[in-house]
């Protein structure tokens, strides 16, 4: 386990926490980008990185790009002092697979560690509450304004996870045919011709990018 804390104090005490994780656990630190992308190319057996938001030189966002890019089957949990629900949608929607205030109990904190580490994502219960009453009312203002129907939302919010036509229809269990209809009457009702353009015009509409 990777921990990208530019605090020395913070990151030692992180480093003895998560030794409570299992028997075993191994565990490295790093202070900023450049040093956890030395730790990371020295170390091809990190499972899991933990990362603080508030880094030198760049923010933990911008490294939390470059893992997904660079790193992408590692998962990373975000664990900062920025703990409002708009942050903590933001890691979520640039690939985080949980997000933990600094306020937490090292409980808390393990217990996260864990969920992560099962293939789960964790967020606060009162951020998931609060998350998810916004990606409902951004949903159905984007299903108003364009007139799409539930089924059509299906097939776009599939169509955001870069999944191709067959599988959106193994997924939802309909056939290959049925979904392109669904692809193209979104396009026309959108007024996009292609699905860049028309997850572009989504992303913008609920305030993504």
């Amino acid at each position: 386990m990777l921990i990208i804390e530019d605090h020395e104090l913070v990151r030692e005490g992180l480093l003895l926490a998560v030794q409570n994780l299992e028997v075993g656990t191994e565990t490295l630190g790093a202070p900023d980008a450049n040093s956890a992308l030395q730790r990371l190319a020295e170390h091809d057996d990190i499972a899991l990185v933990v990362l603080d938001l508030v880094l030198p030189g760049t923010s933990g966002i911008a490294f939390l790009s470059v893992m997904r890019k660079c790193y992408p089957a590692i998962p990373v949990v975000i664990l900062t002092a920025i703990d409002d629900v708009d942050t903590a949608a933001s890691a979520i929607r640039k690939g985080a697979a949980g997000f933990v205030p600094k306020s937490s109990s090292t409980g808390q904190l393990l217990n996260a560690l864990r969920q992560v580490l099962g293939g789960e994502m964790y967020l606060p219960s009162t951020m998931q509450e609060a998350i998810g009453r916004s990606k409902s009312r951004c949903r159905k203002s984007l299903a108003d304004r364009y007139e799409l129907t539930k089924a059509q939302m299906r097939v776009l919010d599939i169509l955001a996870q870069g999944k191709t036509n067959q599988q959106i229809a193994e997924l939802l269990g309909v056939t290959d045919g049925t979904v392109k209809i669904h692809v193209s009457d979104i396009f026309k009702a959108m007024k996009v011709s292609n699905r860049t353009q028309a997850l572009l015009l989504a992303h913008r509409f609920q305030g993504k990018i």
